[in-house]
């Protein structure tokens, strides 16, 4: 466990650093990385010892809850925050909050403003689904040499803009092995093979959380049929409790209280003699 000090300047403990995941990745020690969106799923990659978390950016504080030593990067999406400024200054309050990297899925010129505040920026090549219109949809990346090299040149310029990291999506496995060690990013690995220093997966993917999972994704749990289980046990609940109403059978004495012996009687009693006065 590494002390610092968190971009908002407050003392903190964490379980990696920029640094320690460079040593990792020169060492050819594989990393894991998770995303999370709640404080009970933060803390359970903590309490399993995932190494790193990836959270929207605007769900830092119940992640940082649940995972309070864990590295954690706030994404951004890519119509999230328009101008520049507000990139700019979201990143810089998820920083001042704790988080210890930022994603950007934005071109160049945001990675660089960022990077030039001293923000651990990660980027995104390959399959970068919201762009998948320049590589011909939906596919898989680096199947040819031609485009390997194209995509170490993107590397290269993440690595000039700034950038610290950078998730590499669905690309074929031998472009990603033959590549990683000619760039001095961390590379986040979803869909491309062990070649990468990080290995990331979905929550919801690992947890068989899906119906229909992208090929890449491997499920060590079933909690879809749990969630349906749950939901069907719902549905059988508000049903009985309709139905039950409706034909008087509850509130029923079991759940009831009534009144102290001989008070209902004087109750009707004195009811009988009640008397309104109208106004």
């Amino acid at each position: 466990m590494k002390s610092i000090y968190t971009y908002g300047g407050k003392p903190a403990r964490r379980n990696l650093t920029i640094s320690c995941l460079r040593a990792n990745k020169a060492a050819g020690i594989k990393m894991t990385q998770v995303s999370a969106q709640t404080e009970e799923e933060a803390r359970a990659c903590e309490d399993m010892g995932i190494d790193m978390i990836t959270i929207a950016d605007v769900d830092y504080d119940a992640v940082r809850a649940g995972a309070p030593h864990t590295f954690i990067t706030g994404s951004q999406t890519m119509c999230q925050y328009y101008e520049p400024q507000e990139c700019l200054t979201h990143a810089l309050k998820c920083a001042e909050k704790g988080a210890d990297a930022i994603f950007t899925p934005r071109g160049m010129g945001i990675v660089e403003l960022l990077a030039n505040e001293g923000l651990a920026v990660q980027g995104h090549v390959g399959l970068v689904p919201r762009k998948s219109t320049w590589i011909g949809g939906l596919r898989t990346y680096g199947k040819t040499a031609e485009e390997a090299m194209e995509l170490l040149k993107w590397m290269r310029r993440y690595e000039d803009a700034g950038a610290a990291s950078v998730e590499v999506e669905c690309v074929a496995v031998e472009a990603l092995q033959a590549i990683n060690h000619k760039t001095t990013l961390l590379t986040h690995s979803i869909g491309a093979g062990s070649g990468g220093d990080i290995i990331f997966s979905f929550m919801e993917d690992i947890c068989g959380d899906v119906e229909n999972p992208p090929r890449h994704a491997k499920a060590w749990g079933d909690m879809l049929s749990l969630r349906k289980a749950i939901s069907a046990e719902r549905n059988k609940s508000l049903d009985g409790f309709q139905a039950d109403v409706k034909s008087g059978a509850f509130p029923d004495a079991a759940h009831t209280v009534g009144m102290v012996p001989g008070e209902h009687e004087k109750l009707m009693e004195a009811l009988d003699k009640f008397h309104p006065v109208h106004r």
